[in-house]
């Protein structure tokens, strides 16, 4: 190894390296279970080797693909409260493949009841950060939800969801970091 693979790593480090990986996951690189075991590796490196032995097999720049056929879709959603409000993401809406979610304090609540996914998974990132830092995924009925293996904290967050999909419906992974706060995920069954 040499001196600056055992140089030690700054949290801005290891988030680079944990966005490389979403960039790859997106693109369909890596799959979601590799990628939460990727990132839990990542977030817990210690020095600058670590972090590259996790993305040294992923391309520097990808070649990007042309798409004529198709509007462009969002990589990333990426909801933020700020000042103590509340955001909500609902209605008629596109889910891309990534959503973040950051709660320092106020409410998220993100609404798929009405929303089209053309995506079999969706990746999911929440964190809190604050007692007053709630999130809240609403889930239509069919879809399911499962929490990552790299989440934090997970007492502090509720899967009332399904585990299994109907088939060709979507399965949101949801790998939370509730520093303080929670996140819920519910189900909305259809009245029968």
């Amino acid at each position: 190894m040499s001196p600056a693979d055992t140089a030690r790593a700054a949290d801005a480090d290891r988030e680079a390296a944990a966005e490389k990986l979403r960039v790859a996951a997106a693109e369909g690189r890596i799959d979601f279970e590799e990628l939460d075991d990727r990132l839990g590796q990542a977030y817990s490196a210690a020095t600058y080797g670590q972090l590259r032995a996790l993305v040294a097999d992923l391309p520097v720049q990808p070649a990007p693909m042309p798409r004529h056929d198709a509007l462009p879709e969002p990589e990333t959603l990426a909801l933020k409260t700020t000042g103590g409000r509340n955001l909500k993401q609902s209605g008629r809406w596109t889910v891309p493949r990534r959503i973040t979610a950051e709660a320092p304090t106020g409410f998220i609540t993100i609404d798929f009841t009405q929303a089209s996914c053309a995506h079999r998974e969706v990746a999911v990132e929440a964190v809190t950060r604050s007692p007053t830092g709630w999130i809240r995924l609403i889930l239509p009925d069919g879809w399911a939800a499962r929490i990552g293996p790299s989440s934090t904290s997970t007492s502090h967050i509720s899967n009332k969801a399904a585990e299994t999909a109907d088939p060709g419906a979507p399965t949101v992974i949801v790998t939370g970091h509730p520093v303080h706060g929670y996140i819920k995920i519910k189900q909305r069954r259809r009245r029968r």
